[in-house]
C-alpha cells in the first residue's frame, strides 16, 4: 500500500528571501502563504481563481495562489504584495493608489497592485483598453475602476518619464 505524505518539505523564495515549510500535499499555496508563512497581504476572495484578490507571481508568471498548491512552489520564486515595497518606501504603483483613492475596503487591492506591477514590468506603456484587459481577473466590488485605472497609467507614465 502507497502512502501519500501527511505533509511535504518545500523550500522556495519568497519576495527574495529563502523560506522553507511543511506542506500538505493538498495545501494551496495562498493557504502556505498566509498560514504557514505569515504573509496575509493575498486574500482569499472566491477560492476559485475568479476574483483575483489571492494574485501573486510566481517565477515571474501572475497566478491566483488559490489555484496553486503549496508544494509546487518548491525552488521556484514566489512574490506578493508584501515584496512590492522597499523598507518604508512604497512602490509607486502604491502611492499612486493611494493618491488616486484607488482603493477601499483592501480586500482586491493587494491583487490588483501585484497584477499591475506585472503588467509594467511586460509592457510599461500600456493603453487603458490593456490595463482594463489585464485586470479582467480582478474583480473590485467598492470603487469601480476608473480610479484603478488612472493610478496605473499615471505610474506607468512617471516610471517611463523617471519621476
Amino acid at each position: 500500500m502507497t502512502r501519500i505524505p501527511t505533509r511535504t518539505h518545500v523550500t522556495t523564495t519568497v519576495n527574495g528571501d529563502p523560506v522553507d515549510f511543511l506542506a500538505d500535499p493538498r495545501e494551496t499555496l495562498l493557504d502556505c502563504l498566509r498560514d504557514k508563512l505569515g504573509l496575509t497581504g493575498a486574500k482569499e476572495g472566491c477560492g476559485t481563481g475568479d476574483c483575483g484578490a489571492c494574485s501573486v507571481q510566481l517565477d515571474g508568471r501572475l497566478v491566483c495562489s488559490c489555484l496553486v498548491l503549496g508544494v509546487e512552489a518548491e525552488g521556484r520564486e514566489v512574490k506578493t504584495i508584501e515584496g512590492m515595497a522597499e523598507g518604508n518606501d512604497l512602490h509607486p504603483l502604491q502611492a499612486k493608489f493611494i493618491e488616486h483613492a484607488a482603493l477601499q475596503c483592501g480586500i482586491c487591492t493587494p491583487g490588483i497592485l501585484v497584477a499591475t506591477e506585472a503588467l509594467l514590468k511586460k509592457n510599461p506603456d500600456p493603453s487603458e483598453e490593456e490595463v482594463r484587459y489585464w485586470l479582467a481577473g480582478n474583480l473590485c466590488r467598492c470603487t469601480g475602476y476608473d480610479k484603478i485605472i488612472r493610478a496605473v497609467l499615471a505610474t506607468a507614465r512617471d516610471l517611463r518619464e523617471g519621476v
